[in-house]
């Protein structure tokens, strides 16, 4: 090549060079990233971009626990231990089911809690932590299924049936005053049978203290059930309770105890459904509960313990209600104790690790 032309194609070399460089930079769009090396086009980001790490959210620990009370302490307050929560059916004079009780029975069993320093409390208001009873008393929940007429009824001066299952309690509750006369009932589509009535005589427990919950319409057993038939049992026993109670229900007991799927995770629509949301799920159960407070409380899947005598059948001697509350008054460290304080959670050093999260800013130890 002519040295002439040589010269001609540096020139132009270098102007091309310099005009790249001195040229304006444009940013690439958002949503495109350069292809590697050899590549043809670019593509869209969501396609071929690495995402950018979040940074991970700092988790506030809970507060420590703050010093209990003298009340407290005096009281050896423990909200951290087991509560009975008992379970009753038909309330008759001449049983013909193992799960039947006497009024004589029951009322035996009612006075011994009275003795022993417990104080019922609702379905609603333990699954609700609102535990509100004095220091150094242990709370009892007192539950009974399928809304016998055994359990409640009216006379005709407008006051409890002698030897119903209200009846007896307030009869116990007269003679010991500490002793709240106050349950759950857990009633399918016709409470009480009481038919038309049902709303009038409803509402007077309601005005007295006590939880209406949902049992389900027509008491099947749920096992292997299909979600649409258990959902259509629920919500039509839901408008039921609605109707007759004013309110939706704040707690469900299973009938027979038996949850519909085997698998607790496959149960969630148990507890929130079109019509209703519940705060705690009771199955027919061997146990006392673990605490509402406590890091093990499922509110999905409460224990609840059959009421009856300290006998072989059904290994009663071990499970059923006599057995576990003789089991508790021996062994008092394992027992709900109240602090006497609705608004604080008091247990002792040895036990305030069992502490949920949840409730870290009520905690008190000692």
């Amino acid at each position: 090549m002519p040295t002439l032309h040589k010269f001609a194609v540096l020139v132009l070399g270098a102007a091309l060079l310099f005009g790249l460089l001195l040229a304006p930079q444009q940013e690439k769009p958002a949503d495109v990233v350069a292809r590697p090396s050899g590549g043809a086009a670019a593509e869209p980001a969501a396609q071929t971009a690495t995402p950018t790490a979040k940074p991970t959210p700092t988790k506030t620990p809970p507060p420590p626990p703050q010093p209990a009370s003298a009340e407290a302490v005096a009281a050896k307050a423990n909200e951290l231990g087991q509560v009975p929560v008992i379970m009753y059916h038909r309330i008759i004079a001449k049983p013909f089911s193992s799960i039947d009780r006497t009024p004589a029975e029951l009322r035996a069993e009612l006075e011994s809690l009275a003795k022993a320093n417990y104080v019922p409390v609702t379905a609603a208001d333990f699954v609700r932590g609102t535990i509100d009873i004095p220091a150094g008393t242990h709370p009892v929940v007192l539950t009974f299924d399928d809304g016998n007429p055994t359990q409640f009824a009216l006379d005709a001066s407008g006051n409890p049936v002698p030897d119903t299952a209200v009846g007896v309690l307030f009869e116990v509750a007269s003679r010991y005053p500490s002793f709240r006369p106050v349950a759950t009932f857990y009633v399918n589509k016709d409470p009480f049978q009481l038919g038309e009535q049902a709303n009038p005589g409803v509402a007077w427990l309601v005005q007295h203290g006590f939880e209406i919950g949902n049992h389900t319409q027509t008491h099947p057993n749920l096992a292997g059930m299909a979600r649409k038939g258990v959902e259509k049992e629920i919500a039509d026993n839901e408008a039921v309770v609605e109707k007759i109670s004013g309110a939706r229900s704040v707690t469900f007991a299973y009938p027979f105890g038996n949850p519909p799927r085997s698998k607790a995770k496959d149960n969630a629509f148990v507890a929130k459904g079109p019509s209703w949301e519940f705060k705690g799920i009771f199955l027919a159960g061997w146990n006392p509960s673990v605490s509402v407070y406590s890091k093990e409380f499922d509110p999905t899947r409460i224990s609840r313990i059959r009421s009856k005598d300290k006998v072989k059948e059904d290994g009663c001697d071990k499970f059923c209600s006599t057995a576990w509350l003789e089991w508790l008054e021996k062994n008092p460290d394992q027992r709900f104790t109240s602090d006497g304080d609705k608004n604080t959670v008091t247990a002792p050093s040895s036990r305030i690790g069992d502490l949920n999260p949840d409730w870290a800013a009520q905690g008190r130890v000692y």
